[in-house]
Order: structure tokens, then sequence, then C-alpha cells
């Protein structure tokens, strides 16, 4: 569902003399959910093989995922809701998700808000894409005064744990199973958490 990003130092040229940033994250547009849709079909199939049916992975469809994250963006849930989306030069190739979570119990932070999808392509891992999007999720969320944050991830995804305690975020012990399949698959989240200071 998410990547284990190294962080390297981003590259710039001129472009009609002015500099252009080879990676860079900012807040999505409605014309960018064909390019969101894209990568989270690749990461999903990626992360979720052998966690779910095969007929559930063949859903896993970008054309469905975009007209989703459209609507999504034109009508966001609450105004906490963001969509940002992580660039190479014009191209999207990751995305994240924020807004307010429904986690209330003590081992969640005061006014904690949610990572509810961060997910980089494939073919960009170890850029630095994955860092960028999780730093610029916290900005936002401290930006809406919330004083903590969570994500949820596959038990399964080892990588993706990695990476979150690695960015600060750790498990509390608490889990839940989603159904996955017709027949009742499941699969198993925790949940990792961490505190967000002042915004800055």
């Amino acid at each position: 569902m998410r990547e284990t990003a190294g962080v390297s130092e981003p590259h710039s040229h001129s472009h009609e003399h002015r500099p252009l940033a080879d990676a860079s994250v900012r807040t999505s547009r409605p014309n960018d959910a064909p390019a969101i849709g894209m990568v989270q079909a690749m990461v999903f199939r990626t992360a979720y093989a052998g966690v779910v049916p095969t007929s559930v992975l063949e859903e896993f469809d970008p054309d469905q995922f975009a007209l989703s994250w459209r609507d999504a963006m034109a009508n966001p849930p609450s105004p906490v809701h963001r969509v940002l989306v992580a660039c190479a030069g014009e191209q999207i190739v990751g995305f994240a998700a924020v807004g307010p979570t429904a986690d209330t119990d003590e081992a969640v932070p005061e006014r904690s808000g949610e990572i509810l999808v961060l997910a980089v392509h494939p073919d960009a891992h170890r850029a630095g894409h994955g860092s960028r999007l999780l730093n610029a999720s916290a900005d936002t969320l401290r930006g809406g005064h919330h004083g903590g944050m969570v994500a949820w991830v596959l038990e399964s995804d080892k990588a993706a744990q990695t990476f979150f305690t690695v960015s600060g975020l750790e498990p509390d012990g608490a889990w839940r199973d989603r159904v996955v399949g017709p027949d009742g698959e499941l699969a198993r989240e925790i949940r990792l958490v961490a505190h967000l200071g002042p915004p800055e």
C-alpha cells in the first residue's frame, strides 16, 4: 500500500529560464485523478497480492479509482480531507490522502488526523517521494490543528511498517481485520501513531 523510500537530493534544471524541481509535492487538482488512479491500482495490486483473492486484485481498476478520486476531490467529505500528489517534474508518481480519524480511543493522540492512503508508483521507489508525501501530510494535519497522526498498515506489509516507524510513527498494539474477499477473506491491519508538534 505504501512504499519504503530512501531520501535523495532533488535536482533542478532550467526551463525557459525558470528552475523546475525534479521532485515536489503539491495539492491535487481534479484533472490529476487519472494519474492518481493509475498509481493506486499499481500499488494496490502489489501490496495485496497474496492477501486478497485474484478476483479482487482484478477489480483494482485505474479508471474506477480515478472516478472515485475525482468525486472525492470535487466533493470532499469534510474541510479536513485533502489529497496531495508527489511529482517527478510534471509527472505524478505518488499521492497521499489525509482526513480526520474515526479512532478516538485513549491510545490515539487528541485531535488526531489520519493518513488514509499513501502510495508511490513502483517505478518511482527510493527517490524520496514517500518521505516528501509523509512530511507534507504531517504539515497539512498540523496546519489543521491536529495533535497526532494515525496510519493503518497491512500486517503483512513489512516495508510499509519500516517506512512509517523510521519516519517516527510507532505501532500502538491496535489491530483490525477487514473483509477483503467475496467469501469473507480477512486482511489484518495494524495501527501506527505519532504526536505532531505545533504548526511551524
